[in-house]
């Protein structure tokens, strides 16, 4: 049973992890104002973690 509970809270990380790079993927690709290198240099960010890459991104552009 613990097997299981542990097993449940990590793949709810990994899709949290997933959805937030996909976010952040998608907001990065439609961003006309970055250059090729630098949306590459975000979406690599964006796989490795997201949530700290993200609110970088938005304390950049604000």
């Amino acid at each position: 049973m613990t097997e299981l509970i542990i097993y449940a809270i990590v793949f709810a990380a990994l899709i949290g992890h997933c959805l937030l790079a996909g976010k952040m993927y998608r907001h990065v690709h439609q961003d006309e104002s970055l250059s090729l290198k630098d949306k590459n240099d975000w979406k690599l960010k964006a796989l490795v973690f997201p949530g700290y890459f993200w609110f970088q991104y938005k304390k950049r552009k604000a």
